[in-house]
């Protein structure tokens, strides 16, 4: 094309300037070459079109006109070379963005897939607490529709999630976790692990969260207690067993020898007699005590709190109702914590075990508080108890397992100024567990009124004899 322009110019006579016909050449160089190559076609150009020019070339005139056609065949092929630049470096840029958008997109469906087919629930939040996406285990963890969470308060299933603060200037992101009790829709309470942490973004602050049911955690370690104290007391009391059989051996070899004799006065083997008919006294009269070190004040709501978190699940199901009217605030009793749980975790396990096969399953606790001591009672509609007068007796042979439950649960009780009772129902048995609340002396619980209502069945001490 320019060597075409070259020929016509040179062959036209005549004031007929077609210089400017190498502006379409230098087009093409623009987007072709680069910014050395441009500048020297566009000096070829501009020399042409000075060289085949009928004007007289006179420097004054000549040299600033071939700058500027220079300048103007310059611009026009950097303008090119520039313009066809950013096209194809927006061209790589989009190209980047698509596979940076297809990049994300998989990673988005999959992150989504691992979201919805966690077994945890992950959910996230507004700084007020309003849920904006959750997973399908939230949904089944909270126990409510699918798809029904969004725009609901998470406080309503996590009340401790509420005292989490905004981020803000003034309170960094949380990246923590945390242990709560939490509720579902039903109203059933649950030990929750939590994960949660909090961020800023466009719309305001935001949490992000992951929650696990640790309920049958706790259910499976405090069940586990029970069983090793329970192992742990049949040894303690098979021991006791064998000491009061070899007293009573001694015994039956004393009074052996007195039948034989057939004088008492001044017999040493009646005075031993009577020694050992006093050591046996003092065996039999063995309770099984607590070591008084551990005993303290308990927060009795949190415990039961722990307790339905325990046995709900359990309970449901063998399709046992469990009535929960317990008072939302109770006073603190002096207990040992742990002794105090297994005590209302055999009591709940043998009201379950009396209520197999009945066609009516209830299981009633409840709460009373008194000047000086706090009760709770279990009241189930199992098959009642036939021999009241033998409870709290070990290795009965009408029990169910070993018949040292009741048996360690009043000894626990009363090593912490408490006491286990029993009292009769027309359908079914109820069994009330009676604390001492915190910060009264000995003197005050002895003489509460209270403990004076004759309303329990009297149970004798094992110290005592049975009729």
């Amino acid at each position: 094309m320019v060597a075409v322009i070259a020929v016509v110019d040179w062959r036209i006579e005549g004031n007929v300037p077609l210089g400017f016909l190498y502006l379409f050449p230098m087009l093409l160089f623009g987007s072709v070459l680069n910014r050395g190559a441009i500048a020297f076609a566009a000096a070829v150009c501009a020399l042409l079109t000075e060289l085949f020019d009928s004007y007289d070339w006179v420097s004054l005139v000549a040299i600033p006109r071939d700058i500027l056609i220079f300048a103007a065949f310059l611009c026009m092929g950097l303008f090119v070379y520039e313009a066809g630049r950013s096209r194809q470096l927006a061209q790589r840029h989009l190209e980047d963005i698509e596979r940076e958008a297809k990049a994300r997109a998989e990673a988005e469906e999959q992150l989504k897939v691992l979201v919805e087919s966690s077994p945890a629930a992950v959910f996230t939040s507004t700084s007020d607490g309003r849920i904006l996406l959750a997973n399908e285990a939230a949904h089944r963890l909270f126990g409510v529709p699918q798809g029904s969470l969004a725009g609901r308060s998470v406080h309503e299933f996590l009340p401790s999630l509420g005292n989490v603060p905004a981020p803000d200037k003034d309170h960094a992101p949380f990246r923590t976790a945390m242990q709560c009790r939490g509720h579902r829709a039903s109203g059933e309470v649950f030990l929750a692990d939590l994960w949660f942490s909090t961020y800023q973004t466009s719309a305001g602050a935001r949490l992000a969260a992951m929650v696990v049911d640790t309920s049958e955690d706790l259910r499976n370690r405090e069940e586990i207690g029970l069983n090793q104290l329970l192992a742990g007391s049949r040894i303690l009391v098979a021991a006791v067993s064998h000491e009061i059989r070899n007293v009573c051996g001694a015994i039956a070899m004393a009074h052996s020898n007195l039948a034989r004799g057939g004088s008492l006065n001044g017999s040493k083997d009646f005075e031993a007699l009577g020694s050992l008919i006093l050591a046996l006294e003092q065996i039999a009269a063995m309770e099984l005590r607590h070591t008084t070190d551990q005993v303290a004040s308990v927060d009795l709501s949190s415990l039961l709190e722990e307790l339905r978190i325990v046995v709900e699940s359990a309970l449901s199901e063998q399709d046992v109702r469990l009535n929960w009217n317990v008072a939302a605030s109770l006073p603190s009793v002096q207990a040992d914590r742990q002794s105090l749980m297994q005590v209302f975790l055999n009591l709940t396990r043998n009201s379950e075990r009396a209520m197999r096969g009945r066609e009516l399953r209830e299981l009633t606790i409840t709460t009373e508080t008194g000047a000086r001591r706090v009760s709770v009672r279990f009241r189930d509609t199992g098959c009642g108890v036939s021999y009241p007068d033998r409870l709290f007796r070990p290795f009965q042979q009408q029990a169910a397992a070993t018949g040292l439950g009741l048996y360690l649960s009043r000894a626990f009780m009363r090593s912490f100024r408490g006491d286990l009772k029993f009292e009769p129902e027309p359908d079914g048995a109820s069994f009330v567990v009676e604390l001492a609340r915190s910060g009264l002396g000995k003197e005050a619980y002895d003489t509460d009124p209270d403990s004076a209502r004759g309303r329990s069945q009297s149970v004798p001490r094992e110290s005592e004899p049975v009729a």
